[in-house]
């Protein structure tokens, strides 16, 4: 096991429509929590995606700062359902659409404050046995 795990998951009632996220956060000494998240109105599916993971990634340095580990020693696993997102984080897609620019380039920087992140697809069936949905 890494010393973090991400695994995240966000989508819209209609795309767009209202906003929706959760993440299971767990570390290496057996801490594990799921948040759940609401975006409101007019956000599409990859929007919530991007904001979900950006809300994991911002809870584990904050997870990590309470415990008094350094984020760029430890190894960070995510994992997700959203192959856009993982290949886009991971640039080999490129992020054509402007308002997924800004969502992209923050989770890069905050992923790359990691010791050695992670970040891989896994089939929808693997998200939902961990989130529930």
């Amino acid at each position: 096991m890494s010393d973090l795990e991400i695994v995240f998951d966000g989508g819209s009632k209609g795309n767009p429509g209202l906003g929706y996220g959760s993440f299971l956060l767990r570390d290496r000494d057996g801490f594990s929590e799921i948040t759940r998240l609401e975006y409101g109105d007019r956000v599409t599916n990859n929007q919530a995606e991007y904001r979900t993971l950006i809300a994991a990634m911002e809870t584990a340095l904050a997870h990590a700062d309470a415990r008094g580990w350094e984020p760029g020693a430890l190894s960070l696993t995510v994992r997700t359902d959203s192959q856009l997102v993982v290949e886009q984080v991971c640039g080999r897609w490129k992020v054509r659409h402007p308002e997924l620019q800004p969502l992209s380039n923050q989770a890069r920087e905050l992923l790359g404050r990691f010791g050695r992140p992670d970040i891989r697809w896994q089939p929808r069936a693997q998200t939902v046995r961990v989130l529930g949905h």
